[in-house]
C-alpha cells in the first residue's frame, strides 16, 4: 500500500504507568488510514540539542479493523526528540505523519498457531495483530509472551484476560525479570518461557519485538527446535521500530 501524509488530532491520551503513555490520533486529511496489523508510521520533529530534522517512527498498536482512529504508545526517554515530541502534545493538538510502512505484520498462515513474543513497549505491534486475529471470523489459537521489569511496568493485564474470557483460544503470560515482593505471576525472561513452554515448533509461526539481543536470542531456541516462520522487529526506546 503506498505511503501517504497525514493530518490527525490527539484525541484522547492514557498514562499506562509512570513512563508508558497511549495516545489515540483521530484522522483528519484523509478521514481515514488501511495497514496491516503491525506496521508503523513516521514522525518529522526538530532533535532537541541540534535543531535539525529527524524522523521517528511508532507502530500502531490498534486494530486494523478501525481506521478513523489509530493508537500509538510509547516510552519517555530523556532527550529522546520522538518521545519528547509525542509527550508534548495534548488533546486537540494537530500533528502530521507519513505511512503505513513496514514488513513486520500478521501473515496469512493457514494451519499455523501464533506465537507473539515481546519485551516492554515491543508490545505495540503485536498488540495490533492480537486484536486483529480476535476480530477474525475464525482466529487462530494465539499465545503471548511478554516480558516486562516490575510490577509498575504492567499495563493492559486486564485487556488480555478480558481477551481470554471472549476467546478461549488465547492465552497471554506477562513474566517480571525483576519483580518486587508480592508477584505471584511468571519470573524472568521470556527466553525462559519459550524454553518451558514450547516444545515443538511445527505448527507455529512466531512474531517476535524486542531489542536485537532479545530477537538473536529467541531466534536461536526458535531454531533449535526446528524450522517455522519468524518475523521479527528491532525496537529501539525513542526510535519505535526497525522494521526487517
Amino acid at each position: 500500500m503506498p505511503i501517504e501524509t497525514f493530518t490527525a488530532r490527539v484525541d484522547a491520551i492514557r498514562n499506562l504507568t509512570h513512563d508508558v503513555r497511549e495516545l489515540d490520533l483521530r484522522l483528519v486529511e484523509p478521514t481515514a488510514i488501511s495497514f496491516k496489523p503491525g506496521q508503523f508510521i513516521s514522525f518529522e520533529m526538530p532533535h532537541p540539542q541540534t535543531g535539525r530534522s529527524v524522523t521517528r517512527a511508532y507502530s500502531i498498536a490498534s486494530s486494523s479493523g478501525r481506521g478513523d482512529v489509530i493508537t500509538l504508545l510509547f516510552n519517555l526517554v530523556s532527550g529522546g526528540p520522538g518521545s519528547g515530541f509525542l509527550f508534548d502534545l495534548t488533546v486537540g493538538d494537530k500533528v502530521h505523519f507519513k505511512g503505513p510502512a513496514g514488513n513486520f505484520y500478521l501473515r496469512e498462515d493457514p494451519g499455523r498457531e501464533l506465537l507473539f513474543i515481546a519485551t516492554g513497549t515491543g508490545i505495540a505491534p503485536i498488540r495490533s495483530m492480537i486484536l486483529a486475529n480476535a476480530q477474525h471470523s475464525d482466529p487462530r489459537p494465539a499465545t503471548l509472551f511478554w516480558g516486562l521489569r516490575s510490577q509498575q511496568d504492567l499495563y493492559y493485564q486486564d485487556e488480555w484476560a478480558e481477551l481470554s474470557r471472549h476467546a478461549p483460544n488465547f492465552t497471554a503470560l506477562t513474566t517480571l525479570s525483576r519483580p518486587e515482593p508480592g508477584w505471584s505471576g511468571e519470573t524472568g525472561r521470556v527466553l525462559r518461557l519459550l524454553d518451558e513452554r514450547v516444545a515443538s515448533v511445527d505448527h507455529l509461526a512466531v512474531y517476535v519485538c524486542g531489542s536485537s539481543t532479545m530477537i538473536a536470542d529467541v531466534i536461536a531456541r526458535l531454531q533449535a527446535k526446528g524450522p517455522c516462520p519468524i518475523y521479527r522487529e528491532k525496537w529501539y526506546d525513542d526510535k519505535g521500530s526497525s522494521q526487517e
